[in-house]
């Protein structure tokens, strides 16, 4: 139970009054109000789930709720949105032996994600008569997955969209995965020989390779490895920024940032070049201000610092010709439009018009030419195509059972003094109501611990203290002001749903930095949501859990609003906006692998096509992952069930029947399965 049902004695109002036991009222409730659980039926609208779950403010229109209460996605074809369930997706899935957890990846939206930034960028280069163009690249690190890569090259290609790698095996997958010779490559992090060279191969098939310097050793190495070629490299600068960003990467800026060149090694860097007659293959300024900016005021004052660095270094000698804004454009994951760590208070048409202006105003004084924009937008290419869904096992209610006579024998005062304040809740003393309870509470506990009570007696005094926390809960919204004693207690009393996945696996981010990403149920939304829950996963870790949702007002609530489970009856549910990051970053936490994933893509007739199933990691995938070698793992337990036979703890055909299991087993998968 939350912390607000573990209150020490200490922090409770110790009552002063002897109170005789009373006669219980089983069956009433305080002050005429009725608290008990049934309520009557109350229409509910498919409006209403859009307004609670706030879909409508974060999908981008990628994603709303049907008639029939399921959410569909509205993927983008060349014949205008098409809509398709998500449930006949999850039936579809289930058809071709891909169960719960699965996460989903939707072609359409990455697709649309890479045109819209695109057009974007045109429309703003051509509104304020820019004399340059616009190339995207996308960073290979925010999601490396063959088919995501190999989806945005193909969807790019019309656009020479590029790719960044950040380490060598990023290198290696964007020279094969590249499919335009006019596509950027950009090489960022430090590089060592190897690097350098898989970039040189690069150039010789004509791709135009950029090696962003990090620092001054890379300078020298890639002059040792210009001769040794005999290339001609691009090579671009990485800028130490000084501007400070808003979010969740606002230490990481600045004086503090982790990467790029201060300014006295720039000027060493341009010295260095120059003294190699290599001045002309800088061609490239960048900067990173960090992953997910809320602020668009941060991101004018980035571009108009690095402005004056790309304008000293064309004066400088330096021919220059790209000006590279590397990532940042944010995802407004709760669709606040707010400096929210997890919003933006701009949309993609402000963050154009406001690069290229800022570019603009800051060149033209000096006659500069306008550079060709590159940016790096991962996040917000592929976060809204990804979609975790998952089904719920079981649920914990923290109500009571319904208090029935006969009452204990021998109650302790504890419990009488308990029942009296059941009896006796009044609105105007709720929070004296509250403190008692817990007093009494603990006081049983305590004697419990030294065996002066029984433990049904225990029992019977924690059901009775729980029945008077969910009646005071019920009754505090009718307070005129609520007492921050009491303004979380119908989060302490709230159901744990338990989810069949892994938050380290699938959405680390939510347990590493506090990412809030929009999960909601993806059908019975014709329903009313009539519980309050968090989430756990299967993982039995305290931190592997959901609780912190954006609430219909945008603000962050440590509950979800979620449907009362039907027995018989799988209730699924879906995280939203996953597809950065989250696969890259999973970790095998309680040895739990990477979940199915399947790729499908919507016609433009509205049908599906399921493009690519992937079956999740077996058991003896992740334990091969570990370090164990699953053949010999089964070698030492068929020893060890043969010492059984011998010792006649098991029979031969209970020998065989194990190691079915224990070989069965290790091809399984390692999530909950029907």
């Amino acid at each position: 139970m939350s912390d607000l049902l573990q209150v020490p004695p200490s922090e409770a109002s110790t009552p002063t009054n002897d109170r005789p036991q009373p006669e219980p009222q089983l069956n009433g409730s305080p002050e005429g109000q009725t608290f008990d659980s049934s309520q009557p039926w109350e229409a509910w609208s498919i409006d209403q789930s859009r307004e609670t779950y706030g879909i409508r403010r974060w999908s981008n229109d990628y994603f709303d709720i049907n008639d029939a209460g399921e959410v569909v996605v509205n993927a983008p074809t060349s014949n205008g949105p098409q809509s398709v369930s998500l449930m006949e997706i999850v039936e579809g899935l289930k058809q071709r032996d891909l169960e719960t957890p699965v996460m989903l990846r939707l072609e359409n939206v990455v697709a649309d994600r890479i045109a819209q930034l695109n057009h974007a960028f045109a429309s703003a280069i051509a509104e304020c008569a820019y004399r340059s163009d616009y190339q995207s690249v996308y960073p290979i690190k925010v999601n490396q997955q063959c088919h995501v890569v190999d989806s945005i090259a193909e969807s790019g290609k019309e656009f020479r969209h590029g790719l960044e790698a950040g380490s060598k095996a990023e290198l290696l997958i964007a020279m094969a995965a590249s499919t335009s010779l006019e596509a950027l490559i950009v090489c960022n992090g430090y590089k060592d020989e190897e690097f350098i060279d898989l970039g040189f191969q690069a150039l010789r098939l004509g791709y135009r390779c950029f090696f962003v310097v990090e620092s001054l050793e890379e300078i020298d190495l890639i002059i040792r490895r210009t001769h040794h070629w005999n290339q001609r490299p691009f090579i671009g600068v990485r800028l130490k920024l000084a501007t400070k960003v808003e979010g969740q990467w606002a230490e990481d800026s600045g004086d503090r940032s982790l990467f790029g060149l201060t300014t006295v090694d720039l000027i060493k860097a341009v010295d260095t070049l120059r003294a190699a007659n290599m001045l002309d293959c800088l061609q490239m300024v960048h900067f990173h201000l960090g992953s997910q900016i809320p602020n668009i005021r941060n991101i004018r004052d980035g571009v108009k610092e690095a402005c004056r660095y790309y304008i000293d270094l064309i004066k400088d000698g330096a021919p220059l010709g790209y000006l590279d804004l590397g990532g940042g454009l944010a995802v407004d994951y709760d669709g606040t439009v707010s400096t929210e760590p997890h919003s933006r208070n701009y949309d993609l048409n402000e963050y154009c018009v406001d690069i290229v202006e800022s570019i603009m105003n800051s060149l033209d004084p000096h006659g500069i030419a306008h550079p060709r924009l590159v940016s790096e937008s991962g996040r917000w290419t592929v976060a809204p195509m990804s979609v975790l869904l998952f089904n719920i096992l079981t649920v914990t209610h923290f109500e009571p059972s319904p208090i029935e006579r006969p009452l204990p024998e021998d109650p302790c005062e504890p419990i009488d003094n308990l029942l009296y304040t059941l009896n006796h809740l009044q609105l105007r003393r709720l929070q004296e109501n509250y403190n008692d309870a817990i007093y009494y509470r603990d006081q049983m506990r305590d004697l419990f611990r030294t065996g002066a009570i029984n433990l049904r007696q225990r029992a019977f005094g924690e059901n009775v203290c729980l029945t008077i926390l969910n009646r005071i809960a019920k009754m505090v919204p009718q307070l005129r002001r609520i007492p921050a004693g009491l303004s979380r207690l119908r989060d302490s009393l709230s159901d744990i749903y338990y989810g069949n996945f892994s938050v380290f696996q699938s959405l680390p981010d939510a347990w590493a930095i506090g990412q809030v990403f929009p999960v909601m149920p993806i059908h019975r939304l014709n329903e009313r949501p009539d519980r309050q829950a968090i989430l756990a996963d299967l993982t039995c870790d305290c931190d592997g859990k959901l609780d912190r949702f954006t609430d219909r007002n945008g603000d962050i609530s440590s509950t979800l609003e979620l449907h009362k489970l039907i027995p018989d009856q799988t209730y699924y549910l879906g995280a939203f906006m996953v597809g950065a990051y989250q696969e890259t970053l999973g970790d095998l936490h309680n040895l739990f692998g990477d979940t199915h994933v399947a790729s499908v893509r919507i016609t433009d007739n509205g049908s599906i096509e399921f493009k690519d199933e992937l079956q999740g990691d077996t058991i003896a995938d992740v334990l091969s992952y570990v370090e164990y070698q699953p053949d010999k793992l089964l070698q030492r337990f068929r020893a060890k069930a043969e010492e059984g036979v011998c010792n006649k703890a098991i029979t031969v055909s209970q020998r065989q029947e194990m190691l079915k299991l224990f070989k069965d087993s290790l091809q399984g998968y390692t999530y909950f399965e029907r």
